[in-house]
């Protein structure tokens, strides 16, 4: 069963549209793009929700400049423990934007989350959320290049290689860094 999220009381009208979106790296809490995260709190254009958990294993990992990478790769990788929010459209508009969607960055697509507390055993905890995986584009080739191996959550640990936006070689765009990145063999 998937179940809803209500918003009432969480300064987001019940008739406003809203998308839950499902964050495992950067725009989680206390880390370099939750700012944004913020600014649509403010604009009453998102809600946290709390800490969730992906019902299905997949690759989480770390690409060019350290930018995390959900691999829609069922079945491979762990259960990822992320943040869930409530967007609005113009929410999601601005977070499409910094995930570079049109870019051919990240692709939003569907996910099923249930809270961090509950068992698979709970019924009726699970619920249809949406996440910014990685490009189809790339995401295999990501997974090789990364032997395979990936972590089950974003932490302090793996952010100590983000490189913000404003900090990267401007030479190369970044769609351009992960083709170098994931058809180099450093590891």
């Amino acid at each position: 069963m998937v179940s809803t999220i209500s918003l009432q009381g969480n300064g987001i009208s019940d008739a406003t549209k809203t998308t839950p979106i499902f964050t495992y790296g950067t725009l989680k809490r206390g880390f370099p793009n939750h700012t944004l995260m913020q600014d649509l709190f403010r604009a009453n254009d998102a809600v946290y929700h709390g800490v969730y958990l992906t019902v299905q294993q997949f690759p989480l990992v770390c690409g060019p400049y350290g930018v995390p990478f959900l691999l829609n790769i069922p079945a491979s990788g762990h259960r990822i423990r992320g943040e869930v929010y409530s967007v609005t459209d113009r929410g999601l508009a601005r977070l499409d934007e910094l995930e570079g969607t049109a870019l051919g960055h990240y692709e939003r697509l569907p996910i099923q989350v249930r809270p961090e507390w509950a068992t698979d055993g709970v019924e009726g905890e699970a619920m249809k959320a949406e996440v910014y995986y990685a490009h189809g584009s790339f995401a295999e080739e990501m997974w090789r290049r990364k032997g395979g191996e990936g972590f089950s959550e974003y932490t302090e640990r793996e952010a100590r290689d983000y490189v913000k936006r404003g900090d990267r070689a401007k030479h190369r765009s970044f769609i351009e860094e992960i083709r170098f990145f994931v058809s180099s063999h450093d590891h």
